[in-house]
């Protein structure tokens, strides 16, 4: 008897031990559609990507994936790599890149079904270096009564890099703005040197000194504090 009570304990526990282990492989499959963040492998460092619309370089794809439901449930976003190696391209000019589901890396027993879009080409271009003008940005003016004569810059000249086409075709780049309401006077201030494309940056110098000449007007369009104080010393004399 007591033989056979061991027997049907080892039994049970061996049924036990087989409904644990082989629960993972019972277990419901679905399908789950994610959306999950392209990460680029640089380019060599004289070439620069250009495409900057979302249908030629998206930021992100869809994904859609297979697994247990438990492992769906646990997946996010933030554990799926979908990376885009352009290391491999050492010339200008359009690229097609094709991303496949073995090239995203998921979680084990996880299976990428599609991708969307899983094509999409980029322009590729000779990175550029050039030296262009600094011009001052004056936004507004002085009060009526004081005019602003010509600002300059020290230094007056950027370095700036970027692809060939833009830099090429670009004759300066400017300071961040600065405000000339309410100035009555000469003065100078130290501005950063700025780009007006996301793909154009500056090199050197990244400020600037601006001087800008305030300067009182003559004639009729003198400022009114002037003509009030003679009248003033007139009236007393």
């Amino acid at each position: 008897m007591r033989s056979l009570g061991l027997k049907f304990v080892a039994l049970f526990l061996a049924a036990v031990v087989w409904l644990i282990v082989s629960a993972p492989r019972r277990e419901i499959v679905r399908e789950k559609i994610l959306t999950a963040p392209i990460s680029l492998v640089p380019l060599s460092r004289n070439l620069i990507i250009t495409s900057t619309e979302e249908k030629d370089l998206p930021a992100s794809v869809t994904v859609r994936v297979r697994g247990r439901a438990s492992e769906l449930r646990a997946l996010t976003p933030a554990m799926l790599d979908v990376p885009v190696d352009l290391s491999w391209i050492t010339q200008p000019g359009e690229v097609e890149i094709t991303l496949r589901p073995q090239g995203i890396n998921v979680p084990e027993n996880v299976e990428v079904l599609t991708i969307t879009p899983n094509k999409f080409r980029v322009r590729i271009e000779q990175l550029r270096r050039r030296t262009v003008p600094i011009r001052p940005f004056l936004v507004g003016g002085p009060p009526v009564g004081y005019v602003a004569g010509d600002a300059t810059a020290s230094p007056d000249r950027a370095l700036i890099s970027g692809p060939a086409s833009q830099v090429m075709q670009l004759s300066e780049v400017a300071t961040e703005r600065i405000i000339m309401t309410g100035r009555t006077e000469t003065f100078v201030q130290n501005v950063a040197v700025v780009s007006d494309s996301s793909l154009v940056r500056v090199i050197s110098p990244l400020t600037t000194q601006v001087t800008v000449p305030v300067l009182a007007e003559m004639g009729p369009n003198q400022p009114a504090t002037d003509t009030t104080a003679t009248t003033t010393t007139q009236e007393k004399k």
